[in-house]
């Protein structure tokens, strides 16, 4: 079959397909999570303090943000599978460097290197969204979006889980076994498509900024996904503090049990992409603003209960994953021959927001603790509803044009 240029069409997303790479993107970003519950207990054991450990998640998203600008704009001009390969075996070398780390310099250091490196699921989301076609590529990327937010949220309790048991190197270990396997299926399953471009490497990086300075639906979209991610961050950060002390005074296994409840959050993610294809994006992601601003006024007066911060996690995870893949959906119909590219730009964003609600979690939970936290994510939540509140009357609505 031809798409009218004299190209073969790549083939389609299957079920099973888009389930392997749904399991993939998950357990990829997951990499990046194996720390956050397990924050007192690395420190401990490394002997450093709890805010020293704090800035693990910080220096992993960081490495996730310079692996995502500096990698993933390869999925536009190279042959994907073979991508996939090398970088999901790289993040193997890296997760065996973080579970024989004796210090917690060193573990800073390999911590970040997997961060760099663990990209694979912002590989395979654009290509999810190639291999789709228009009246399902909300379905798609939604349907691998979720799976990506089950990772990140079944890793916490994993790595609780698994820590009780044996150790906090042991997931680091397992997690590397997993990846091997999933390398292996991938690298069989994943066609080899041609490169959708040409460009030299120092265009292909620079060319992901041209595309955010040229669509204004692409810049009022990140600033969006910026805060989302960055008060989504800052509230799981903050919440290992609260459950690790007084009143609740958990221990890891228990810490990371709450990681299900956001489970939610996973398949609102799924239906959201279904919103996008009926055309109801922007007005679902205004719900979803207020949602996260309902979330956090119930965490802010319920922070010594523990029903009222589980319906707290309920809430912020179904608001800020909802959102989240309303503002990706959106961003991939810019352009169909950029996707890697504008993944790029709305994943490093994220990210590079995500480090800053991390490192913000720290140091207003020095401050105020969990007070401090949540009237910070309650009153970005209110700055996000007025962006969204101006740009849905401009900038969102207007129509993205197919160019690269």
């Amino acid at each position: 079959m031809s798409d009218g240029t004299g190209r073969p069409q790549p083939p389609r997303m299957t079920r099973a397909l888009t389930f392997l790479f749904a399991v993939a993107g998950g357990a990829a970003v997951g990499n990046l999570y194996w720390s956050q519950p397990l924050l007192d207990t690395i420190a401990t054991d490394l002997h450093a303090s709890t805010a020293a450990a704090g800035w693990l998640v910080t220096a992993t998203q960081l490495g996730y943000a310079a692996g995502i600008l500096l990698v993933v704009p390869l999925g536009d001009v190279t042959n994907r599978r073979r991508l996939l390969l090398v970088m999901m075996l790289c993040a193997v070398a890296a997760l065996l460097l973080c579970a024989l780390a004796p210090t917690m310099g060193l573990l800073l250091a390999a911590i970040t290197l997997l961060g760099l490196t663990t990209v694979g699921g912002q590989i395979l989301t654009p290509l999810a969204g190639d291999l789709a076609d228009d009246g399902s590529r909300g379905q798609v990327v939604g349907t691998v979006a979720s799976g990506i937010l089950t990772g990140i949220l079944v890793s916490r309790t994993l790595s609780g889980l698994v820590a009780e048991v044996a150790g906090w190197r042991a997931i680091y270990v397992l997690a590397a076994v997993v990846d091997v396997v999933l390398a292996a299926l991938l690298y069989r399953a994943v066609p080899p498509l041609s490169p959708k471009t040409k460009l030299a490497y120092p265009r292909l990086i620079a060319s992901v900024g041209a595309v955010v300075v040229r669509e204004r639906t692409v810049r009022w979209t990140l600033v969006l996904a910026g805060i989302s991610f960055g008060v989504f961050t800052m509230f799981w950060t903050s919440l290992t503090f609260l459950l690790s002390g007084p009143p609740f005074s958990y221990p890891v296994s228990v810490i990371g049990l709450f990681g299900l409840v956001g489970l939610a959050g996973a398949i609102a993610a799924q239906r959201a992409g279904r919103l996008h294809d009926r055309g109801w994006s922007l007005p679902a992601t205004g719900i979803g603003w207020a949602l996260a601003l309902l979330a956090f006024l119930l965490a802010l007066v319920g922070g010594r209960s523990v029903v009222l911060i589980v319906l707290a996690i309920l809430v912020l995870d179904v608001a800020i994953q909802g959102v989240n893949i309303l503002n990706q959906t959106r961003i991939f119909a810019v352009s169909a021959e950029a996707r890697s590219r504008l993944n790029t730009a709305f994943v490093t964003n994220n990210f590079i927001g995500g480090a800053v609600g991390s490192a913000a979690a720290t140091v207003l939970w020095s401050v105020g603790g969990w007070t401090a936290v949540t009237t910070a994510g309650a009153g970005l939540s209110v700055v996000a509803l007025v962006v969204w509140a101006i740009a849905r009357r401009g900038p969102l609505r207007t129509e993205p044009v197919a160019r690269s």
